[in-house]
């Protein structure tokens, strides 16, 4: 039997929200089979959990929050992303403030908080949401189109294209595939950072978001070239990021997908959107476990690999 996966013991974080800027505590703890990953506002006089699910997401611009009534969590995706690309199904995450911490921009803290932890396997099934028919959004026409679409495969597979149109962008990598199966999440996609243009700051600043930017959580561009000193970590860091963004997305529907996703500049409202669209065909996706190993996809069988 393919076996779910939670912590063997809780982690720690502190950190500050990219664009709150406050300070947040984050206890990442273990959970019982079928839990799912639950975000707890610990913070609220009575705590609050908020299951991650698709139809939770109720904001998604400059990143995903999720809710339960008053009660949210902001900028889930790097944590998410991790959880998806380590294959942890059950997770408390105990947090203090409304916004997950940014810590270097990346998911690459969050793989080595989780790593840290240790894995442990339960006496449970793991179980996929297999998508057996394609399933597509798009958004806008002609320069502005954008779209996103699952299709059917034995595995985990994402390919991402983006167009920016800047010199510092263009000049790098921007089209990417991983596939879980034949990859390493760790190495290949966890440390790329979360970017942003120093024209866009003020204007995000004065209505109070990128209040925790800056150059030592996330890459920032001018009109011409990237500012950090310390330049990119990958040649293809921009998309890569924007993958490691839409693995967090997709993840929120609560299980691991077994598809292929192909998008050219999508984002956190249409992978969002992509979700919602398989959810409501019943006969787009099924519910499926392995009660034999060998019949499951490679890159969910294979014990988790340290950096």
């Amino acid at each position: 039997m393919l076996q779910q996966r939670t912590l063997k013991t809780l982690t720690r974080a502190v950190g500050v929200g990219l664009h709150s800027g406050q300070r947040v505590e984050l206890t990442l703890r273990p959970a019982q089979p079928d839990t799912g990953i639950v975000f707890r506002r610990v913070d609220l006089p009575e705590p609050v959990d908020i299951p991650v699910s698709a139809l939770a997401v109720t904001d998604t611009r400059l990143a995903s929050t999720i809710s339960v009534g008053s009660a949210k969590v902001h900028t889930v995706e790097h944590l998410m992303s991790a959880c998806a690309g380590l294959g942890l199904d059950n997770l408390y995450v105990d947090i203090t403030a409304e916004e997950v911490p940014i810590l270097d921009g990346s998911s690459a803290s969050f793989v080595y908080l989780l790593q840290s932890a240790g894995v442990e396997l339960q006496n449970a099934p793991k179980r996929f949401i297999r998508v057996t028919r394609p399933v597509e959004v798009r958004e806008g026409e002609g320069a502005q189109t954008k779209w996103a679409r699952l299709t059917p495969y034995h595995g985990y597979r994402l390919n991402f294209e983006i167009d920016f149109d800047h010199p510092a962008v263009d000049s790098t990598g921007q089209r990417v595939t991983f596939d879980l199966g034949q990859g390493n999440y760790s190495r290949d996609i966890a440390r790329a950072r979360t970017f942003g243009f120093t024209k866009d700051l003020e204007m995000l600043r004065s209505n109070g978001l990128a209040l925790g930017g800056g150059l030592d959580n996330a890459i920032v561009v001018d009109d011409y070239k990237v500012l950090n000193s310390e330049g990119l970590r990958y040649d293809d860091e921009f998309v890569k990021h924007k993958m490691l963004d839409a693995m967090g997305d997709l993840y929120l529907i609560g299980k691991p997908l077994l598809a292929e996703y192909t998008a050219f500049r999508s984002g956190h409202a249409l992978n969002n959107r992509l979700l919602r669209e398989l959810l409501a065909h019943a006969d787009a996706w099924e519910m499926v476990s392995f009660d034999d190993e060998r019949q499951a996809p490679s890159g969910f069988v294979q014990p988790l690999r340290a950096w």
